[in-house]
């Protein structure tokens, strides 16, 4: 096959898949989903996945209809018309933005940390306007670029990730990960209220028009990307909620929750020798490339989506100037309002429902009507729907406080 037509490994899309859904929050999962239990939790896991697989195939069948290069804002604006583009515009700047802006606030305290260890003196202004550099530039230079240095963080994470925890599958017990709520209580009311969580830990939709562009619209490898991909992260995901609820029971996650939820808390419940210098190495390192790897997968959904509306093209000056307005506002809001993020982030899974749920299954439902080559999907549309639907009421029923939190009373 000529060197002009030979497509990309899927290899590096589903890398770079996993390396943006799965990262350092991977850790939470267990806190969030001790009240629902295992076996619910798997439930809710396997359902999201499915959900979420489903929504981001339907928005890559929408995408290759279009000319390599169209973005979200033209598909939705040329399917569903200004209003729809807009609302949806607004609702993936916040979600990215408010990342973006997480991230860099959260990351420059740690990096700044291992730098000083180091020796080397930089305040924590400097790392975040570094750190923020670096991934820009990375970013600049493409989706072929990001996927190759994802990839690299994605292996080196799952080699820690079995490192550290490898062990611990050798010593679950077994019973308690099926065993029966203890008498008056019950697994499922919590369930409701951890599938905003699940919904989070699959979020890549960012990222698809940019790998629609990296396969040039080959359909069979977006597919297998996708699937491959999340297919990893899903794994990812059981192998740790098994290592920790087969080894934590249920009864001492309030207690981890008082001490702030955190891997700290989780590798003291696990009995985790804390004095170890390798152990500490490895986990942050873990956390290291667990942040810049998904850090640079959401920023390069953003960057599509900002180098797609701004219609400034895809020469060197244009993608600087895309790189200034994608990476200057989130960081400027993390050096003068390091904290203000937290404020926000509790919507980003409601806004984050409407672009990466149901804006994809309506595009698909208009499209079918439009392009004879686009799939007729109805019922994966309606699922998709509906589980973007049980995502919202979740997301109402947490913020009016009419769900019960494991551990609490009310």
């Amino acid at each position: 096959m000529p060197e002009r037509m030979r497509q990309p490994s899927v290899w590096w899309g589903a890398m770079m898949i996993c390396g943006t859904v799965v990262g350092a929050g991977m850790f939470t999962l267990p806190v969030v989903m001790a009240g629902a239990w295992f076996s619910w939790s798997l439930l809710l896991l396997a359902f999201s996945w499915g959900a979420m697989l489903l929504s981001g195939l339907l928005f890559m069948q929408v995408s290759v209809q279009y000319p390599s290069g169209a973005g979200y804002d033209t598909i939705t604006r040329d399917l569903l018309g200004r209003g729809w583009a807009s609302v949806n515009g607004l609702s993936i700047l916040f979600v990215l933005g408010i990342l973006t802006y997480a991230y860099i606030s959260a990351s420059g305290p740690v990096y700044q940390h291992s730098l000083n260890q180091l020796g080397v003196p930089f305040s924590v202004g400097a790392t975040k306007i570094i750190l923020t550099l670096c991934v820009a530039a990375v970013v600049c230079l493409g989706t072929r670029e990001v996927s190759r240095l994802v990839t690299g963080c994605v292996l080196v994470k799952i080699v820690l990730l079995l490192l550290l925890f490898g062990g611990l599958l050798m010593q679950i017990n077994a019973p308690s990960l099926f065993t029966s709520p203890p008498t008056g209580d019950r697994y499922w009311p919590y369930a409701l209220g951890v599938l905003p969580f699940c919904l989070a830990s699959f979020g890549y939709h960012g990222n698809i028009t940019g790998l629609v562009r990296y396969y040039r619209r080959h359909r069979g490898k977006l597919t297998q990307a996708l699937t491959l991909g999340t297919v990893l992260s899903l794994a990812l995901y059981v192998f740790w909620l098994t290592c920790t609820m087969g080894n934590v029971p249920r009864s001492a996650f309030p207690q981890i929750v008082q001490q702030g939820g955190d891997i700290a808390a989780l590798m003291s419940a696990l009995g985790a020798n804390q004095t170890s210098s390798g152990a500490k190495i490895m986990l942050s390192l873990f956390s290291h490339f667990a942040v810049i790897a998904s850090f640079l997968g959401v920023t390069a959904g953003l960057f599509d989506f900002v180098r797609d509306r701004l219609g400034w093209g895809d020469s060197l000056s244009a993608r600087l100037k895309t790189a200034a307005v994608t990476f200057l506002p989130p960081l400027m809001a993390s050096l003068f309002w390091p904290d203000g993020f937290v404020a926000a982030i509790g919507f980003a899974g409601l806004f984050a429902t409407l672009w990466a749920v149901i804006c994809p299954a309506l595009l698909a439902r208009k499209a079918a009507r439009r392009f004879m080559s686009m799939p007729r999907a109805k019922p994966a549309i309606l699922l998709v729907l509906l589980f973007g639907g049980l995502n919202i009421l979740a997301w109402l029923l947490t913020w009016l406080d009419w769900l019960p939190v494991f551990g609490q009373t009310r």
